[in-house]
């Protein structure tokens, strides 16, 4: 037989029957039994609906237990599922929604607020996640099999309910598991189809690699609307066994540190902006006091005092965990030489959502300062470039986690996908003789010098996000030249009391710093400030494309 996705699912809930499985930080606790349960009375209101194999499912609310429910009762029905993004506008959910044709809509109190039933006009109903109850419905059916759903589970189940009695149609590898939209404007939204044999190979590989038991922790903060949070954070953790934590709040750095006290995970997955946080304001204002620069440099003191400062870093997330993986965005260089220079546990890994998600990996003890890791297993990168090891190219993946495409986009499938099964990232990089994979940035993010020469924002922004007064920064091009758009760290500024004009000295002294750093070609000519963060995807990047 093909190795089944959805086996590993139904595995781990017979084994794990009486272990707690998933909790709402600060609420409620599921078991594996409780999930099957909640899954089994799910599969009979989609049956009583009329819902059948294939047909779509939408998801759109916050991190809960409640949503990661509802994901593994659709793919185990043979329903396909399509998880919305909560931050997405209304316009973009109602347009998604109606896009994928989906059947039935599971949205949390927050974002319901704002919806328009009227507006997806091909749904049967609408499920309310926190407690699956009918917010509305079109149908007969759902309305009568919801209000007697504890009776045909009763009919069901005369007995009681035991691990036995669950079992799934196993799924077949090209078999449309998922779509997820990458981004919700309407002009752009691409619905990316995952097959299953996506899925099982991305799981297959953390099963093989992060080695987690059943019973350890983890505290689930990346949207699971997301390939990356889904992937690492919930179908890896609930196929081993473990127990997850949804941070059912928006993840600010103080509502992270608390969740890591008090539930010290055990493996930490995340984006970069999240450590850089925590490094910045609570690490580096320690060892940027003189005297502890001087000890730096001794060399017995030094490696003595890196190891207080590695625990120091390591009691930040909880103490516990095997490793910190970074994903979604590069790492800051400075943070990273540090980490590095600490000998902290972490690894960076790359991957896209087209990949459901990862394409490459190592673990932290032989990880390359740098890099995103190696082609993880069924996976092949190259550099569509002479010379991938000394020559920038664009990054191209084939395997079994490539997507089936997207999804009433045939142009777009066309324009991501060769006719070999090549996927063309859209991400440029090198491979070094090792196999290490460095990203270099985005091919639509690259300027064209006037020269000749590719300038790479990313790697500007780089230098000056490190400089004094500065939280973020992006570089756009404006007639042929450089500018450099700072967010400042208005927290420094105030408590510094620095007045405007002081503010403006210290970021021209920051350019004049950065452009000493610069080769010529690559010069920035002038900054502009902003009084407001820059607008993030979820992933936490910059949207890049709203200050161009």
């Amino acid at each position: 037989m093909e190795e089944s996705f959805l086996k590993y699912i139904e595995d781990s809930i017979k084994k794990n029957w009486e272990r707690p499985a998933l909790t709402d930080f600060k609420g409620a606790t599921s078991s594996y039994k409780d999930v099957a349960r909640k899954i089994e009375k799910l599969h009979l209101l989609f049956e009583h609906c009329g819902i059948r194999r294939g047909d779509k499912i939408a998801l759109c609310s916050r991190n809960t237990s409640n949503w990661g429910i509802a994901f593994l009762a659709t793919l185990s029905y043979g329903a396909v599922a399509v998880p919305i993004l909560n931050e997405f506008k209304p316009d973009n959910i109602h347009h998604i929604v109606n896009h994928s044709e989906a059947r039935l809509l599971f949205a949390g109190d927050v974002v319901w607020e704002n919806l328009d039933e009227t507006a997806m006009s091909e749904l049967d109903g609408v499920i309310r996640i926190e407690d699956y109850s009918l917010r509305f419905s079109r149908k007969k059916q759902l309305t009568e099999a919801r209000a007697k759903l504890n009776e045909l589970f009763g009919k069901k189940f005369p007995e009681r309910f035991r691990p036995e009695d669950v079992h799934y149609e196993y799924d077949k590898p090209e078999e449309l598991a998922l779509i997820n939209y990458t981004s919700g404007t309407t002009s752009s939204s691409k619905g990316v189809m995952l097959p299953y044999r996506s899925l099982w190979t991305n799981l297959k590989f953390a099963l093989s690699v992060f080695g987690l038991t059943p019973g350890e922790q983890i505290v689930s903060m990346l949207p699971m609307a997301h390939m990356y949070g889904l992937a690492f954070e919930f179908i890896y953790e609930f196929a081993s066994g473990m127990h997850v934590h949804f941070l059912s709040r928006t993840p600010s750095p103080k509502i992270i540190a608390d969740a890591f006290a008090e539930v010290k995970p055990d493996l930490i997955i995340t984006v970069p902006l999240v450590i850089e946080k925590i490094i910045k304001k609570k690490v580096f204002p320690t060892i940027e006091k003189t005297h502890m620069k001087i000890l730096m440099n001794i060399p017995l003191i030094n490696n003595k005092i890196k190891d207080t400062i590695r625990e120091k870093v390591i009691d930040a997330f909880g103490g516990k965990f095997k490793e910190l993986i970074i994903g979604g965005a590069a790492l800051n260089k400075e943070v990273e030489h540090f980490l590095k220079s600490i000998r902290f546990p972490y690894t960076v890994g790359y991957g896209m959502t087209e990949c459901g998600p990862l394409l490459s990996y190592d673990g932290w003890e032989t990880f390359r300062q740098g890099s995103c890791g190696k082609a993880v297993p069924r996976v092949q990168l190259r550099i569509d470039s002479p010379d991938q090891q000394n020559t920038v190219g664009e990054i191209m993946a084939k395997g079994d986690c490539v997507m089936l495409g997207y999804y009433k986009n045939p142009e777009a499938t066309n324009a991501a996908l060769d006719a070999d099964g090549w996927l063309h990232t859209g991400d440029m990089g090198i491979i070094d003789a090792e196999g290490y994979l460095f990203i270099r940035g985005r091919c639509k993010n690259m300027i064209l010098s006037a020269n000749g020469q590719n300038i790479y924002p990313e790697e500007i922004e780089d230098k000056l996000n490190n400089m004094p007064y500065v939280s973020e920064s992006l570089v756009i091009e404006k007639e042929s030249k450089l500018i450099a758009l700072v967010y400042p760290d208005f927290d420094t500024v105030n408590a510094e009391n620095l007045t405007d004009e002081k503010l403006t000295e210290a970021m021209t002294e920051n350019l004049k710093e950065l452009n000493n750093q610069l080769p010529a070609y690559s010069q920035v000519s002038s900054f502009r400030l902003y009084n407001e963060e820059f607008e993030k995807t979820p992933k936490r990047s910059i949207k890049r494309y709203l200050y161009q």
